[in-house]
């Protein structure tokens, strides 16, 4: 599932087409996706686009006749496209511009989310949006912030990190990551990390996040961004999907359980 990265590379990706460019029409077919279109999108045609957003794995694109709320899903992408080339049999959403380009939505398995909210509303008020946890990069996740919430929790400490309500963007494969970063064994409970532990923790959380934007995202099956190219960030990764292989730090060999129905990998040595 892409996650903050793919989702922050992808909306790099669309924001130049985008951004200052007048919606001309949009389309879409009748394949529902994990919620039923909005009936009054076609509302937001003849908005020009005043900024395109990211808020967790969401992308925001605002204009002045209301927002598009656009969530990837499990397998889908967002492409830049010229308005001539053809839709594929799991494309299912085309956002046309008056440039003559279009941001066409594909989705194979169509867990992917597009709704419109009105002018007269706070698209960060929207249900899927309100009731989410700071960015890992406001100035607001610190050590104090996510001291206090883990403080409060019983769950192992991995589980904790991907909690959307605690921080969002830290998905499956970066939370293992960034664990390994910083030697906490994702089997630790919340309540049983440190203070100094939770300012590593933000450090590390940043530090990697920002690494994969800059190498476009971690490909582990089917993720590309708006470009169509595969992110290479999996090459970096020193625990996930390593499981048998020794550690690149002291060579034990790496291990990997299931916590909440995902898998988890880490270093029995180097993390405790």
């Amino acid at each position: 599932m892409p996650e903050l990265p793919e989702v922050e590379v992808t909306k790099k990706g669309i924001e130049p087409y985008l951004q200052g460019a007048v919606i001309s029409d949009l389309v879409h077919d009748e394949k529902q996706l994990r919620e039923p279109y909005s009936k009054d999108m076609r509302a937001i045609i003849g908005g020009r686009v005043t900024a395109v957003e990211r808020r967790a794995k969401y992308i925001i694109i605002r204009t002045d006749r209301g927002a598009l709320i656009l969530h990837l899903g499990m397998t889908g992408h967002l492409r830049v496209l010229s308005q001539n080339d053809q839709s594929g049999p799991h494309d299912h959403f085309s956002l046309f511009l008056d440039s003559g380009t279009v941001i066409r939505f594909n989705d194979i398995r169509r867990f992917g989310l597009i709704v419109y909210v009105g002018p007269d509303e706070d698209p960060l008020e929207d249900k899927h949006l309100s009731g989410l946890g700071p960015e890992p990069f406001d100035a607001k996740f610190d050590e104090g912030y996510l001291f206090n919430a883990l403080h409060r929790r019983k769950l192992p400490v991995k589980q904790s990190l991907m909690d959307n309500k605690v921080v969002v963007g830290v998905g499956n494969i970066y939370a293992s990551e960034v664990l390994f970063k910083v030697g906490i064994s994702p089997l630790r409970k919340s309540y049983e990390v440190k203070k100094n532990e939770c300012r590593a923790l933000c450090q590390a959380i940043r530090e990697t996040l920002t690494e994969s934007i800059a190498k476009g995202g971690t490909t582990i099956r089917d993720f590309s961004g708006a470009d169509g190219k595969m992110g290479y960030f999996v090459q970096d990764l020193f625990v996930y999907g390593h499981k048998g292989q020794p550690c690149r730090k002291c060579g034990t060999t790496i291990t990997s359980l299931v916590q909440g129905g995902r898998s988890t990998f880490y270093c029995p040595h180097c993390q405790k």
